[in-house]
């Protein structure tokens, strides 16, 4: 089976060049032709000689892959079903939205715009077991490899419409932290595709040693899965909360620079009865205290079997207008694709299933 130069970074590519003997330059040749044109085949970099791209070919295939099926939601949310390197599915949505892509509390002020943001998979399958997650429910398959994340990107029919992109798909980023950091490297690299960092926002349960790499090492948007304030609380839906409390996250955050455009966020589902209650609120408001950040309430998406439920806009407005006048920067995020179960990992457990 031939390996694959899509996913590599320039560094690989240049030990690709090395092995076969390809003056240095080459690799910078086939970075853009793979990452700025957009090329299947390695017959298609008429810029290198035909015998060294013959030569290529006997050992590589360019290695994109089409989506393996789609759906689409009344309010304009796609979700696409990709095959990766090991033959696992994962998923990832695209979200279009014309105005406001979150409600915000009370004095906000903050404008709209035309945005079109897709949502990647970096795990078939996750390990964090976070009991509201179907792909928690699916156990972890295998890592994505740098290819199999950007190829959710570089697939996408919709493509030249994104203008942002969040690693919040399939899987805990920070878990398959190697081959995340690449892809990365490949999205906003001038030789890559030449994405600003402050398009792209990674979300991570809390790997601390791995998420202050992140921070160390890139410049992309951080957002944090708080999902409740205490810690038994959030254990008992998150079990990662046992081995990197969410408190020793907000302390590791606080350790770093986020001034000028990179922004910290905090990721909330709202579930009905469980964290949605004044002591909730106090308990966030104390543990971001002083952090310059915002809150992002998510209405839950229902998945089958499971015990939750949203609560009704009223509560969720009450609960962003109560933190808001805390002083803690709140949005509700408007829900999408609920009609294709946009919900991470559904789509690919349906096809685990059938």
């Amino acid at each position: 089976m031939k390996e694959t130069l899509f996913g590599k970074t320039l560094d690989e590519l240049r030990e690709v060049a090395a092995t076969l003997g390809m003056p240095r330059h080459a690799a910078g040749q086939m970075a853009a032709w793979i990452y700025r044109r957009g090329v299947r085949e390695i017959g298609a970099m008429t810029d290198i000689s035909a015998v060294r791209r013959e030569a290529l070919a006997e050992r590589f295939d360019v290695g994109l892959s089409a989506p393996l099926r789609e759906a689409v939601s009344v309010d304009g949310t796609k979700k696409y079903l990709f095959s990766t390197a090991e033959g696992g599915r994962v998923e990832s949505a695209m979200i279009p939205d014309r105005g406001r892509s979150s409600v915000e509390g009370e004095g906000s002020g903050e404008g709209s715009g035309e945005r079109a943001t897709l949502c990647v998979s970096s795990q078939a399958g996750c390990r964090m077991g976070c009991a509201f997650c179907a792909t928690g429910r699916q156990g972890l398959a295998h890592n994505l490899t740098a290819g199999d994340i950007l190829n959710q990107f570089a697939s996408l029919p919709e493509r030249e419409a994104l203008t942002n992109i969040v690693y919040m798909g399939m899987g805990e980023p920070l878990d398959n932290p190697d081959a995340v950091m690449r892809s990365l490297e490949i999205l906003t690299a001038e030789w890559g595709y030449g994405w600003s960092p402050t398009r792209v926002t990674l979300s991570t349960a809390g790997v601390i040693p791995a998420m202050e790499r992140f921070l160390s090492d890139s410049r992309v948007h951080l957002a944090v899965s708080l999902h409740n304030p205490f810690a038994d609380e959030r254990a008992a839906i998150m079990p990662i909360e046992r081995a990197y409390p969410i408190e020793r996250v907000v302390e590791a955050i606080r350790r770093h620079d986020f001034s000028g455009q990179r922004r910290v966020s905090f990721e909330y589902i709202v579930m009905s009865g469980i964290n949605d209650s004044s002591r909730h609120i106090a308990g966030l408001t104390k543990l971001l205290n002083g952090l310059s950040c915002r809150v992002n309430l998510i209405r839950f998406h229902k998945i089958p079997d499971s015990p939750y439920f949203s609560p009704p806009m009223e509560k969720m407005e009450w609960f962003r207008d109560a933190l808001s006048r805390k002083g803690v920067r709140t949005t509700i995020r408007a829900s999408r694709g609920e009609d294709i179960a946009a919900a991470c990992g559904l789509l690919s457990t349906s096809q685990i299933e059938n």
